[in-house]
């Protein structure tokens, strides 16, 4: 059903080598939309039991749909609605061990279980937000949100994003 499905107990995050693959694959290459997709591939490929990986983008007082892998998903988020919308609006990493807890969230697919949600931060602007759910309850640890931080990081750097706002 999902691929690579295993225990939440049982990943492990090379966090070096994914970020350094990462660099490889956008290495050149300036356009968000093209960076965005390829981390997001790069995650989903990576990391065991995700069901969706991908990046909203802020418009306005929304957060629209970009680059993803998994299927079909919310298009628009309002700043503060969701976790998405929450961690944008906080800018800081939020990860929800049991999203059915969490207040106000929203059921793009209703499979989920786990969330983890990284703004895309330049100074202290906010643009964006890089997000991963899982089936699995609890199933994002430390080692994933370093990585995940890492790779938003990544391509807040290497990608010419304020051209597409």
């Amino acid at each position: 059903m999902f691929r690579n499905m295993q225990s939440s107990r049982q990943h492990s995050v090379d966090t070096a080598a994914l970020v350094e693959q990462g660099r490889a694959l956008i290495d050149g290459e300036r356009d968000a939309v093209a960076n965005a997709a390829n981390l997001a591939a790069l995650l989903y490929a990576s990391r065991a039991a995700l069901n969706w990986v991908g990046f909203y983008f802020l418009k306005g007082d929304e957060l629209v749909l970009g680059p993803f892998q998994g299927k079909p998903a919310c298009t628009r988020i309002a700043l503060n609605s969701g976790v998405c919308g929450r961690a944008a609006a906080e800018r800081r990493t939020l990860v929800v061990p049991n999203v059915c807890a969490f207040p106000g969230h929203i059921a793009c697919d209703p499979a989920s279980r786990s969330e983890i949600v990284v703004p895309l931060l330049d100074g202290g602007d906010v643009f964006g937000v890089l997000d991963a759910d899982s089936p699995i309850e609890n199933h994002f640890e430390e080692d994933d949100r370093l990585l995940f931080e890492a790779i938003a990081r990544l391509f807040v750097a290497g990608s010419d994003f304020r051209a597409g706002r």
